[in-house]
């Protein structure tokens, strides 16, 4: 079974969601393969001011999660309107020095989210990225500024639309039975993790028939 998650490093719900992620791939251990791919944000889904930004992080982190903390949007900058791929491509690009699992892009969602800083610029976000990874600045912004990593956004961010879907977090869960469920916009474990455990029960029943039956008869 496999658990495709769809994000965007400026995304707050994204932030949000990241624990539960952390839970279900401890919780699955061994018996679910995860993987994350990265799905832009268009400019219109960015805010339009920094207070608008506020607004919106006092309802998800105050009303809706109660966090203890607010996001910060210092990294808000209005000149960009709402162009912020740079923190995308870094995350991207990480994976070709191998860097597929986490910990880059949650540093440069936590300088960004956390701390303010302004990743809609390259350098800080390459910045970021060496400083957690200790890799080289200079073949880090090489690859990430490459036409090979942005076509792989471009992808994976049109696989993202293809499922006709529009809010981030996304999770897309497949099985070796043909089965899928898609999840945009929550954040919860419970509905996913309830989802994994059905699909799994069922995937382990298929396995039982064929073990005790063979394959379906040819006519």
């Amino acid at each position: 079974m496999k658990i495709t998650y769809y994000l965007e490093i400026m995304s707050s719900w994204c932030a949000w969601v990241e624990p539960t992620w952390a839970e279900l791939k401890a919780r699955y251990a061994g018996r679910v393969e995860f993987d994350w791919k990265i799905a832009l944000m268009s400019t219109g889904d960015f805010p339009a001011s920094r207070a608008q930004c506020d607004w919106a992080y006092q309802r998800s982190g105050g009303t809706v999660m109660h966090s203890p903390f607010m996001l910060s949007s210092g990294w808000f900058e209005p000149a960009r309107k709402g162009l912020y791929p740079a923190p995308n491509l870094v995350a991207e690009a990480g994976r070709d020095f191998g860097f597929t699992g986490d910990e880059l892009r949650l540093a440069l969602a936590h300088a960004a989210l956390r701390e303010g800083r302004k990743l809609g610029d390259m350098d800080e976000s390459i910045a970021v990225a060496v400083q957690a990874t200790k890799l080289n600045a200079r073949k880090l912004r090489a690859r990430a500024e490459s036409d090979e990593v942005k076509a792989r956004v471009h992808t994976s961010t049109a696989a993202f639309h293809a499922h006709q879907i529009t809010q981030r977090p996304a999770f897309i869960l497949e099985d070796a039975i043909l089965d899928k469920a898609v999840f945009s916009g929550l954040v919860k474990v419970e509905p996913l993790a309830a989802t994994i455990d059905a699909m799994l029960a069922d995937t382990a029943a298929y396995a039982a028939h064929a073990a005790h039956f063979g394959k379906p008869p040819a006519s």
